[in-house]
């Protein structure tokens, strides 16, 4: 039974092969290009796959990812056909959670408009919210939602999400089908994208969208570039109807040196930085996987190929 770990982005192969093998010494890890007999590979890590450069694996039993978002190979004809899982922790992402939490109260705490008032040198309070009265919106409540969602209702804000079927026993309310999206848009002062890319999310935050929020509402993005029509963004700032944007997800990426949401005075800009997981969050994963995969059990993170995420 071979792994075969290819671009994983971190680390080296000696790092990948003591936290695997610490815990699977039988497991034969191997690293692309080092394929050795394709026969014997039965599972695959990787970061984005380029099914077109592999051989063909004839014993392959399962695919795990670290990428969040699959949209960018999920519909490859040269996949294989095995179960595909994203290695994300059960409980979210640490990283991921700070960087949500972050910009929710950066902008609930007004500092892009003190930001602005510190380059004018003057000295004026902004009027503030309290978190009871602050409404937050998550579009989508998977892994990485949960945590920081909890967090911010644990610190008094009023938290709700978006969801494209229901969530029972969800730890806030959740607003399920596409007939509650204009519900969620309306009562959320800042709205917080963690959606997956499918084709009925891309430009799911449009003209129409922002026009349902709250005037001054604010939006943080997280998800994918190919949510936000950047156009209609622009203007709904430029309008003074939303207040502020927090991009971390663009399209494309590289942002263009000639994008206007670079110089714009309501949009943060920042590169794709979210979260950055390592071996010692990733190795854990590859190993319960394969393990649940011998065990005849499903994947932790499945990816559901119909869906697209």
């Amino acid at each position: 039974m071979a792994l075969l770990i290819i671009d994983l982005r971190m680390g080296t192969p000696a790092d990948w092969r003591a936290a695997i093998n610490a815990e699977l010494p039988d497991l034969d890890v191997r690293f692309w290009p080092d394929v050795g007999d394709p026969a014997d590979i039965e599972y695959l890590a990787f970061t984005r796959p380029a099914p077109d450069e592999w051989p063909e694996f004839p014993n392959l039993k399962a695919m795990l990812t670290r990428q969040a978002g699959v949209d960018g190979f999920i519909g490859h004809p040269g996949l294989p056909d095995v179960p595909l899982s994203k290695l994300e922790p059960e409980d979210g992402d640490p990283m991921m959670t700070e960087y949500v939490v972050m910009h929710v109260l950066r902008l609930h705490r007004n500092m892009p408009t003190y930001r602005k008032r510190q380059a004018r040198r003057e000295w004026r309070e902004v009027s503030q919210k309290r978190p009871e009265d602050r409404t937050v919106g998550f579009l989508g409540y998977g892994v990485m939602a949960r945590k920081p969602a909890r967090i911010l209702r644990d610190m008094g804000f009023d938290v709700a999400a978006w969801t494209r079927t229901p969530k029972p026993g969800a730890e806030i309310p959740v607003y399920a089908g596409a007939g509650r999206f204009d519900a969620i848009l309306e009562r959320s002062d800042i709205v917080v994208c963690l959606l997956p890319l499918t084709g009925k999310t891309r430009g799911i935050l449009n003209a129409a969208a922002f026009a349902k929020m709250p005037e001054g509402g604010m939006v943080i993005n997280i998800g994918r570039g190919e949510h936000v029509v950047t156009a209609d963004l622009i203007a709904a700032l430029d309008s003074g109807h939303l207040h502020h944007a927090a991009l971390d997800a663009h399209s494309p990426e590289p942002l263009p040196p000639d994008s206007p949401l670079w110089d714009h005075p309501g949009v943060t800009v920042m590169p794709h930085v979210a979260r950055r997981p390592n071996i010692a969050q990733l190795a854990p994963q590859i190993v319960a996987n394969i393990r649940r995969c011998e065990a005849g059990r499903p994947l932790l993170q499945e990816v559901d190929r119909a869906a697209g995420y």
